[in-house]
Order: C-alpha cells, then structure tokens, then sequence
C-alpha cells in the first residue's frame, strides 16, 4: 500500500472510527482498525468493529498501490495528530510494517501492523433487505428526546436499548429504564412496509456522533437481521441488534389523569437543578406540592440540608399529597422540550407523572413518563 492523503481528512475519518475499536477484548485484532487503499477508486476506507458495532468511512486519497493493513487504532491516530499539517504519506511493506511520513517535513513514525485479511469481516445487508431515508435533523432529535432513558446496564438487553418503529407516516424511537419512559414521534413521508428494531445504546450514541457532524445530511437505514445499517454522509454504521422483546410501553401511559397544569419550563427547570442540590445524592428526590397558584418544590437530606423554591403556575389547582420525584429524571424531560411550557399531567401521589409539550406542532410529539418516588 502506497497512498498520500490530507492530514485534515485522514485525521477527521479515523476519529469517527477509533471509538469502536475495543480496548478490553480478549481479541487483539479489534484494538486494531482496518485500512484499505483503493488504486481504482482512489479511496482510502478505515474500518473499526467490536463484532458488535462496526464503523466505517471512505475518502478521497492519491493511491498509488492498493492494499489492506490493520493497524492500532489509537497510537494510529496519535501519531497522525503529531504530523504538521499538509499531505500524508502512508506505505506498508510485505512484513505489515507501516511508515507514517509528512511530505515535505522529516518527520515519521514506523509502526507494526496485522495482515489485513486477519480483520474481522464487517456486516453487509442482504441484497433483499429494505432502505428507508430519514433526514438526519429528524434522527437527531428522536436521539436527543430519548436517550437520556436507556438503562445503561449492558445486562439487562431489553431495556439497554431504544426501540425504533417506522410506520407508514411516522418514525418513533421509545426508550426506558424502568423508571421513566421517553417517546418521541416525528412525522415522515416514508412509504411502505412498516420498519422495528430494539438497536442497543452503543448504537444509538455511535449514529448521533456520526449525524452531529451534517444534521442537514440523508441517513439511509437499512433492517437486515440481525442488523441494522445506518449510511450517512460517507460512513456506515452497523449494529448487531438486541435479541429481546421491548417492554409493553403503550399499558404505562396513563389513559387520563386528575389535575393537569401549564408550567413555564425554564422556570421550572431552574428550580429543580437549585434545589435538588439539598436531595439525598442516592436518590436525587425532591416533592413536588401544588396549591395557591404554584408549584413548591422541596429536598432535604441529613448531608445536604434542606432547599426549596416556589414557581407560579396560572392554575388554582390543589393537590393534597406531595409528589416525590427523582430530580434528573424530571430535567431530562424538561430538557428534551423546546416549548416555552410544558404540560404536567398527575394523578395521586403513587401515580406517575406525564410530561408533554405545552405546544402540540405537527411535525411531532413528545410524551414523558416518570415514576413517582418515596421520600
């Protein structure tokens, strides 16, 4: 392999790889990503997986000889961080040593390698498998509404993951912990058969990454068991979905509820992160009261003291019991909406509390779920 590429480039695909090579596997391999120079393409393709998820990208690159080499993700991306800006020279030898030249500087690195047909052969989707295209901007913000409520206990697969669901004229990604719910629904033109697939955390956080980059790009998702494919501005993500039935969602929203409230969100927001300074840090609790026109919002904690602050709300509604809530939890839902007031819809002091967009727009829907909490 014999290839000279912009630093500016190389170094901008290779970091969008080098997440997903393993560092605890018992696998060398994967502390490793694959390089393949194209001499017909003239293409220089960098590819990381951990046999669970998988990234890949192509770049334009000057390719005198083609070839593949596997090379340690990160002393690769650091020693490509220590050239001096312009060009790249990049070559191999038939023992899979590299050398790492800037042209035009004396500068290099030599590096041993790993014979590229010893990586790990990455995903592809059947040729029968289904694409849809969604604009990046919609997965966004389906991402930002909902992943703050994926378990992140790897061990418990049926909720360490969102659950996202095309239907004829909507895309929805649902996401829980087991103490709180997040749905968030975007409307869309896609056509055709409907599209549901649990893809686990890792996954999700690996496409936000990619679509934070180009919010204004097309991803192309593709459902090809046991995989999901996510094809965006020039990368590929794959990943190996959760073999595991998603939590029955729809039987925890409540059908109605008994006093709903119209709350100015930033206000509220504010007095929730103020307060939940004096919350026990095992359990981030603080107690909600309503009555005379404003929400008193109260923690305390033998470590912490005691705080409390009051928000007007324009309603004379009353509960009589205080309402215990997990504090990060509520934020979340709050932060996950842009409207200027959100609805609060409650029940009893056991029963959970909905979080909804004070604004319905047509282009979407938010709906939040968190559980009450003993304090």
């Amino acid at each position: 392999m014999i290839i000279t590429i912009a630093k500016r480039t190389i170094v901008h695909l290779l970091s969008r790889c080098v997440g997903v090579a393993s560092r605890k596997s018992t696998m060398p391999i994967l502390e490793n990503v694959l390089l393949t120079a194209d001499d017909e393409a003239n293409t220089l393709t960098i590819a990381a997986t951990d046999l669970q998820l998988a990234v890949s990208g192509s770049v334009p690159a000057t390719v005198k000889s083609g070839g593949t080499i596997a090379l340690g993700a990160r002393g690769l991306l650091e020693r490509l961080r220590a050239m001096p800006d312009g060009e790249i020279a990049i070559s191999t030898t038939d023992a899979c040593a590299a050398t790492i030249k800037a042209v035009g500087s004396s500068r290099r690195f030599t590096v041993q390698g790993i014979p590229g047909d010893e990586f790990p052969t990455l995903p592809t989707p059947a040729e029968e498998s289904r694409t849809i295209d969604l604009p990046a901007e919609t997965l966004a913000t389906l991402i930002a509404q909902t992943s703050s409520a994926i378990a992140d206990d790897e061990t418990r697969v049926h909720l360490n993951g969102a659950l996202f669901e095309v239907e004829r004229g909507v895309v929805r990604m649902v996401a829980t912990d087991g103490h709180r719910l997040a749905v968030a629904t975007k409307t869309t033109d896609v056509v055709g058969a409907a599209l549901s697939a649990l893809v686990p955390r890792r996954g999700i956080l690996e496409l936000k990454r990619l679509i934070e980059d180009d919010p204004g790009a097309i991803v192309s998702v593709t459902l090809s068991m046991p995989n999901a494919f996510f094809d965006v501005a020039g990368f590929r993500t794959s990943v190996k979905l959760a073999d595991a039935v998603f939590p029955p969602y729809q039987q925890v929203i409540p059908e109605s509820s008994q006093t709903s409230l119209a709350v100015p969100r930033l206000a509220f927001a504010d007095a929730i992160r103020a307060v939940s300074v004096s919350s026990s840090g095992r359990t981030g609790g603080i107690s909600l009261k309503i009555g005379g026109g404003k929400i008193l919002i109260e923690a305390s904690s033998p470590e912490s003291g005691e705080g409390s602050d009051t928000v007007p709300i324009a309603s004379d509604a009353k509960c009589p019991d205080a309402i215990g809530v997990n504090a990060p939890y509520l934020l979340d839902a709050l932060l996950a909406i842009d409207s200027e007031e959100v609805t609060l819809e409650l029940g009893g002091d056991l029963d959970p509390i909905v979080v909804k967009p004070g604004t319905v727009t047509s282009g979407g829907s938010y709906l939040a779920i968190v559980m009450p909490l003993r304090i």
